[in-house]
């Protein structure tokens, strides 16, 4: 079973979103069963979870202190994958899920303010002992902003993942409807790009 960590410190980095369509691309691989861990209080991802009528992934809404007990009750009900969605500006619960996972990946929109904070961030991946990557998320379609923001996140010596995730109206419509970008928009780039992370994901935790 794999354990994958969605950690910003940040607000608005696009977590939730990245969280909830990782968690349908590993239940969409094979039929993997695949548990999303929801350890933010506003609980958007079980909400989410809510208004679904598949039963996968297994959405739970958890306190950090509960964390490995949900983690150990989706491995022995046979789940492939885990992925934890966590709260911005919350450090005790982040380090929780950081040390928990495999590998912690951190999105980050190309701009000025979240490219600065991703230090914070980096700095508790290192302290957990955990692997980590950068995600850029929301990447504008058109222009150098991304560009700029992979010379900037090479400063940080972390590995930037090579997918990029647009910004796209289809990620916020799919989420009001219950679903997932590949379900709501299977052929669509967005995703293309979800599955293509996934993947990464799952070839770099493998290596």
């Amino acid at each position: 079973m794999i354990t994958i960590a969605v950690i910003s410190q940040k607000g608005g980095a696009g977590k939730t979103t990245l969280a909830i369509n990782l968690a349908v691309a590993a239940t969409r691989d094979g039929s993997v069963g695949c548990a999303l861990i929801d350890l933010d209080p506003q609980a958007s991802a079980a909400t989410w979870g809510d208004s679904r009528s598949e039963p996968l992934p297994e959405v739970v809404s958890a306190q950090a202190n509960r964390l490995e007990r949900h983690i150990e009750a989706a491995r022995k009900g046979g789940m492939a994958a885990v992925i934890i969605d966590t709260a911005p500006h919350s450090e005790s619960a982040a380090l929780a899920a950081a040390r928990a996972a495999d590998l912690i990946l951190i999105p980050c929109r190309p701009a000025i303010l979240d490219l600065h904070a991703i230090g914070t961030t980096i700095d508790l991946a290192r302290l957990a002992g955990t692997p980590a990557a950068v995600v850029l998320n929301a990447v504008p379609p058109r222009g150098s902003l991304a560009d700029e923001a992979a010379e900037a996140v090479a400063g940080y010596q972390v590995p930037l993942v090579p997918v990029r995730i647009t910004q796209r109206a289809a990620f916020v419509h799919c989420l009001t409807v219950g679903k997932a970008i590949q379900e709501f928009e299977p052929r669509g780039r967005g995703a293309v790009e979800i599955g293509g992370l996934y993947r990464w994901i799952c070839e770099t935790i493998a290596a």
